[in-house]
């Protein structure tokens, strides 16, 4: 009979896949960097095949590393239920926990399904503002944890999801052609609205700003109505709308970071339990389906699989 996977080794893997690279993965499952390679190359001769290649100075997923990867997810989501399933010390309290609205609209129905039912006895306190807001909440100690867009210039929070950043309209009502791009984005301190700026300043494309919201239903609304045009994660692309291209004028964008923030002192057994459901249920959010013109934006992402037709996500 085979010999089983390693737990441990799995965990270190998604840690990698997670943060991006080795170094960080070992901050994260608290090993030094040799072990993580270690771990890695027993995994790799325990399956058999290369989960990782060498791009430039980073490493990137193999093939087999991807599907590797989906089933890690699972056994690991696993194990923790089971573990939770027969903990005689249920886990009791409130959490307090923060995520812009669209992050709320898009991902927390499943995370918070998810852990009423595996930890029935913990309350859970939603606060909704802008990832800014949340920030400063955290720093004044009224949240516990907190589900915002990472800034990189800062790393205030731990890297949980990378995907690219897509310009959107509408597929109804296209632009017009010698008009300044209209723009329907966040507030200024919103990091999107801040890429978004930036590139078309450096593309020397003229824009105006038509509808600031923090509201991700009133930008939606501006683009589905063809009135504006905004910028979105992948998987957060709605029916309706349509992906703008260098082929439509729109310059690259770089890719999109969610993070994860904790309060020092939280319980680490409600911290776990938190983390490895937010974890677990962002892995689990599909992209929408992207035209075939995309593909070579996203072959950076190649961890990020199709959706098959009629599949398009609903979400933010």
């Amino acid at each position: 009979m085979s010999a089983p996977l390693d737990i441990d080794q799995l965990h270190t893997f998604l840690a990698i896949v997670d943060t991006g690279s080795f170094t960080k993965a070992a901050d994260r499952v608290f090993k030094t960097q040799s072990a993580v390679s270690m771990q890695m190359r027993r995994l790799e001769e325990r399956i058999g095949k290369q989960l990782f290649a060498k791009d430039g100075r980073g490493n990137r997923l193999t093939a087999e590393g991807e599907k590797l990867l989906n089933y890690a997810r699972r056994i690991i989501r696993l194990n923790n239920e089971a573990i939770a399933a027969f903990d005689d010390n249920r886990l009791e309290g409130t959490l307090r926990i923060g995520t812009p609205d669209d992050y709320a609209d898009r991902y927390m129905p499943e995370i918070i399904g998810r852990f009423a039912k595996t930890h029935p006895n913990v309350e859970l306190y939603i606060v909704c503002e802008p990832s800014v807001s949340l920030a400063e909440k955290m720093a004044r100690g009224e949240l516990d944890i907190a589900l915002v867009t990472h800034n990189p210039r800062q790393r205030i929070s731990d890297v949980v999801r990378t995907e690219p950043l897509c310009w959107v309209g509408s597929a109804n009502h296209p632009l017009k052609d010698d008009a300044p791009v209209p723009l329907a984005v966040g507030r200024r301190d919103c990091l999107w609205r801040q890429l978004a700026c930036s590139a078309l300043d450096a593309d020397g494309r003229e824009y105006q700003v038509l509808f600031t919201s923090w509201s991700s239903t009133v930008v939606a609304a501006a683009v589905l109505a063809g009135m504006a045009v905004s910028v979105l994660p992948e998987s957060a692309l709605r029916p309706g709308m349509k992906v703008l291209t260098a082929a439509d004028g729109f310059p690259p964008l770089p890719p999109v970071q969610i993070g994860l923030m904790k309060r020092p002192g939280l319980s680490p057994s409600l911290m776990n339990a938190i983390t490895d459901h937010i974890t677990a249920c962002l892995d689990n959010i599909s992209p929408a389906v992207i035209p075939d013109d995309l593909d070579g934006e996203v072959k950076a992402f190649p961890r990020l699989a199709r959706a098959r037709a009629g599949q398009a996500m609903t979400g933010w």
